[in-house]
């Protein structure tokens, strides 16, 4: 339980920190008080935290040569579509997240979002049970 709050926290956060970096992501912007954009932000992450636990690897295999031949970076355009996945899905919730491009934006918001979660595996020590 603890391992699955610390990812939702980490995935709010690389989500914050697209929408702050990127003009053409949208996180909870039109909510006045503090605790809506709190509420707003840690669904949203953990919307993206389902389809990147669901939809991702299906996405992968099925992308498998072209992550070959490309050396690996076709993971930032799978990565951007679940992005662009998560607006979509926020939207159908009624959450304030969008995405408004795929290509500069979806994927310059995935790799914000994935250096931010290289960061966060940076410092946050993991723990291995014997």
């Amino acid at each position: 339980m603890k391992n699955f709050l610390i990812r939702l926290v980490v995935n709010a956060l690389g989500l914050w920190a697209a929408a702050a970096l990127i003009d053409g992501i949208r996180l909870a912007d039109d909510s006045a008080d503090t605790s809506t954009r709190v509420k707003t932000v840690l669904l949203t992450a953990l919307i993206f935290g389902i389809i990147n636990a669901i939809l991702k690897p299906i996405a992968i295999f099925l992308s498998f040569p072209l992550i070959i031949v490309t050396l690996g970076l076709f993971i930032i355009i799978v990565n951007a579509l679940m992005l662009q996945l998560t607006s979509w899905s926020a939207d159908q919730f009624n959450l304030a997240f969008h995405v408004d491009h795929f290509f500069w934006d979806a994927v310059l918001g995935a790799c914000v979002i994935a250096v931010v979660g290289m960061l966060a595996n940076f410092v946050l020590p993991e723990k291995h049970e014997v």
